[in-house]
């Protein structure tokens, strides 16, 4: 069941029904187009993550999305099953209080990589390198709780820990893909990257989510990996 979080925010710009509208179509559109598609790569990837470590295919994880509700996100598992998260968990609050910033110019790290390696398993590297392992997030544009283009989604310690101006990026639905994944990515301070999300959520449109789409198929395509 979602929970609402109740976060000092602002609606910055009047809401379009009309974009409203036309985002949730081509939303649904797309995922259904691709469920066939994403049912072979399920098999195959599932069977790859069996065969290279144990534990379960799919990643499920409590997720802060639109005006703070809190929903499930899924995406094929990357690291060995029930690893210690907890220099994961201290290294993101530090680099969203700014604390990292440094670190996060010289070395790039990735948003969602954890800093210790060996904690990704091998087929886990590669569906990272080509962001395979977001598919599964198609259901939970299916279901409303997100949308193809956005910002993406932080879990719940992390909300906890953002500035009252960071909250503004929780206005729209989070995406698999957004502005800050694509023109700044995750090797830049939190800071940064919230004010491209919030620059998603001033000027979205159609065609600021289609250019949005085809900068992501290209960043893929160059085998930059997710953010």
């Amino acid at each position: 069941m979602s929970v609402l979080l109740i976060v000092e925010r602002r609606q910055t710009r009047p809401i379009n029904p009309s974009f409203t509208i036309l985002k949730r179509l081509s939303d649904v559109f797309v995922c259904l187009l691709a469920l066939p598609f994403l049912a072979i790569i399920t098999v195959v990837v599932g069977a790859l993550i069996k065969w290279d470590s144990p534990g379960p295919i799919f990643f499920k994880q409590k997720r802060i999305g639109k005006d703070g509700r809190e929903f499930d996100i899924y995406k094929f598992r990357t690291m060995h099953h029930n690893c210690d998260k907890t220099a994961h968990r201290d290294f993101m609050k530090r680099y969203i209080q700014g604390q990292m910033q440094n670190v996060a110019r010289a070395e790039k790290p990735l948003l969602y990589k954890p800093p210790i390696e060996s904690q990704v398993t091998r087929v886990g590297r590669f569906l990272r390198k080509t962001s395979l392992d977001e598919l599964p997030q198609l259901w939970n544009v299916l279901r409303g709780e997100m949308s193809l283009v956005g910002p993406r989604p932080n879990v719940m310690w992390e909300v906890e820990a953002y500035d009252s101006w960071h909250n503004e990026r929780l206005e729209v639905k989070p995406g698999i893909t957004g502005l800050a994944q694509v023109k700044g990515r995750s090797g830049i301070p939190f800071d940064e990257l919230v004010r491209y999300d919030i620059e998603y959520v001033r000027l979205q449109s159609f065609w600021l989510d289609m250019k949005i789409v085809w900068w992501t198929v290209i960043a893929v395509l160059k085998g930059e990996g997710s953010a």
